[in-house]
């Protein structure tokens, strides 16, 4: 564990992943918007992370879920260990070489990882690269991703799509939360051998999946 980017040694040991919004009372009761923060948990529910998404009023009240944003991801002691970087990029099947692109470090300053969303005219689909712009996972959304009273699943699949080895889902909260709310609730499974660096990366997809199609969207309700 001593060549690990420093403060990921805990994800060695997980393969489920639990990230939930902290609801902000004023954005609550007014509807309006206010940074995110999230915290980062284990299958027990033991905080690993707090994150904080790093991004000005203008960026989300007129680009709301196409904002760019910096969210900064910090360990119990307050050491920032994960930084993503999303920059303002399009989100239409109409614009193929202008889709999303999120770059992730580990530690802040060296790439860990990269998540590149791929063209496909129904489903929403993302291939996760490492620091290197290799390609080493898929990532594979339902058709619709708004389905009330349920969960919905991304698949993460090798790269031949056809072997499933986890999958990133969007917990339905319920009625309450998701409409007054709209809080997120994610969940990642993975491999519990995959690669640190991946499993950062892993986290950052879960952070563009949220934006590009919940923001808005109060679970289809």
């Amino acid at each position: 564990t001593h060549n690990l980017p420093p403060g990921l040694e805990y994800l060695n040991q997980l393969d489920q992943i639990i990230i939930h919004q902290q609801v902000e009372l004023l954005e609550a009761i007014l509807g309006t918007e206010t940074s995110s923060k999230y915290e980062i948990k284990n299958h027990l529910g033991q905080r690993v992370y707090f994150a904080v998404e790093e991004n000005d009023c203008f960026d989300r009240k007129l680009c709301s879920p196409l904002r760019s944003f910096t969210i900064t991801i910090a360990d119990n002691v307050g050491r920032e260990v994960i930084r993503v970087i999303r920059p303002l990029r399009c989100n239409s099947c109409c614009f193929p070489c202008f889709l999303q692109e999120v770059e992730v470090q580990s530690p802040p300053g060296t790439i860990a990882g990269y998540v590149v969303q791929n063209w496909h005219p129904f489903l929403p689909k993302f291939t996760i690269q490492n620091q290197s712009k290799e390609d080493v996972l898929k990532i594979i959304g339902p058709c619709a991703t708004c389905d009330c009273f349920d969960d919905v699943d991304f698949e993460v699949k090798a790269l031949n799509e056809m072997t499933t080895i986890g999958k990133i889902s969007k917990y339905w909260s319920g009625f309450v939360n998701n409409v007054f709310t709209n809080t997120a609730n994610f969940g990642i499974q993975v491999p519990v051998d995959l690669d640190v660096r991946i499993k950062a990366v892993m986290i950052g997809a879960c952070f563009l999946i949220d934006l590009m199609f919940f923001e808005n969207s109060l679970d289809g309700l």
